[in-house]
């Protein structure tokens, strides 16, 4: 009985063992992301999450989906207190994050992977700190049922010229309808697109970057004028009432569904909430959506010039204890078939290499040729002026071109006044 007892005390001792060895190399990951109402987005993560964790048992991810103020609220407090989550959202404007330090070097990960200007925008004294999960361009949607109503024509080239583009706002406007769907109620960016694509337009690629930078006074006559054409559009009626409270979601309801609009400035991320099931604030299935190219700007050096950015990323916690997985899980993403997943998916571009001919989704190819058409020819700066601006102009920037200016609540001489002071 003794030995048997003994046998049992053994037995049960090694279990105990091999129980507590199992949950030492047990590991949980906390993951914090914006896109909670981005379903695409959120259903494709999600899955590159179960995928992760079927390959690595013992390793789990802990979700925690939010909107994109509510995130950086929480990001802004846990990173101070030393409380953030090993991998968050991010984007790669937020300097401040490796500026101070927060960030993992994610100098690990197989960036052969990745487009070499992806990965340049998430890289900060030489190294790489965030994963350059969504890349967009600017385009300009339009509602072709509602512009063929107008008697309006789209060129073939897809961009109207600047007299074409001010009769659009007018006609529009005489039949009660706003030309475009815009608006800055929760985001710091979008009535700036009206100013930078005009201006990257206008100057050219090297000039336009050399003004972004302070290198090029904006009081230069070329940016002076062109912010006058986009005055003149705004006093034609190009942006609804609403327009200083009007929330980025309720702009793509705005122009697809109710009241309407004839047009929508947006990066290509359009998909991500405009694909959505029509209950979740998705465009109704059958609504007739274009895209046309930014209009050409009266005296534009490169017309054929514009805006492609990277979006929605993810990076790491430095202070994170568990470097290894942080880098597994990230890496999962870092193959053409996920990227091409990611395209069929999400319908919205990317900083991985991908493959768009492989995509077998007959809504996504579509989408994707529109995009391909109006991206022919293009000559492209990388980057929103808010990713490129630090410091106090970043700062007046937001404040001005984001909504003062767009509103008509400052004159041109005042906008460009306080930019080139903030300098």
């Amino acid at each position: 009985m003794r030995v048997g007892g003994r046998s049992a005390l053994v037995a049960i001792s090694l279990g105990v063992l091999a129980w507590a060895a199992a949950a030492a190399q047990a590991k949980e990951l906390t993951f914090w992301s914006h896109w909670a109402a981005e379903l695409p987005k959120r259903e494709f993560v999600e899955a590159v999450i179960k995928e992760f964790e079927a390959k690595n048992p013992g390793t789990t991810i802990k979700a925690t989906w939010y909107e994109k103020t509510a995130l950086y609220a929480g990001l802004k407090t846990a990173l101070r207190a030393g409380q953030a989550p090993d991998i968050f959202y991010a984007e790669p404007d937020q300097a401040e994050y490796m500026d101070n330090g927060f960030l993992l070097d994610l100098s690990g990960l197989d960036w052969s992977k990745v487009e070499p200007w992806a990965k340049e925008a998430w890289t900060h004294k030489g190294k790489p700190y965030g994963l350059p999960l969504e890349a967009w361009t600017m385009e300009l949607y339009y509602n072709t049922k509602m512009m063929e109503g107008l008697g309006v024509q789209v060129p073939d080239n897809r961009q109207m010229s600047p007299d074409a583009f001010m009769d659009m706002v007018k006609k529009a406007k005489a039949k009660g309808i706003t030309p475009m769907a815009l608006g800055v109620g929760d985001r710091p960016y979008p009535g700036a697109h009206l100013t930078h694509e005009a201006l990257v337009k206008r100057l050219g690629t090297d000039d336009y970057d050399k003004l972004l930078r302070g290198k090029l006074p904006w009081t230069d006559p070329r940016v002076v004028d062109t912010l006058k054409w986009i005055r003149s559009l705004t006093e034609a009626g190009l942006l609804p009432n609403t327009f200083s409270t009007l929330k980025l979601a309720e702009a793509h309801v705005y122009f697809h569904t109710n009241p309407g609009a004839l047009t929508f400035l947006n990066g290509s991320w359009y998909t991500s909430r405009a694909f959505n099931p029509v209950d979740k604030g998705g465009q109704p299935k059958d609504f007739p959506l274009g895209i046309m190219q930014f209009p050409a700007v009266p005296g534009a050096v490169c017309n054929e010039c514009r805006t492609i950015a990277i979006g929605g990323s993810y990076v790491a916690n430095a202070e994170t204890k568990n470097r290894k997985e942080v880098l597994a899980f990230l890496g999962t993403f870092l193959s053409q078939e996920v990227g091409n997943r990611w395209l069929e998916k999400v319908q919205v571009q990317t900083g991985i290499k991908t493959d768009a001919s492989k995509v077998k989704d007959t809504q996504a190819a579509a989408y994707f040729s529109m995009i391909e058409k109006t991206n022919a020819g293009a000559k492209y700066y990388f980057g929103i002026p808010i990713q490129v601006m630090t410091g106090k102009p970043k700062e007046v920037y937001i404040q001005v071109f984001n909504n003062a200016f767009p509103a008509g609540i400052i004159s041109v001489e005042d906008a460009v006044k306080q930019q080139a002071a903030a300098y």
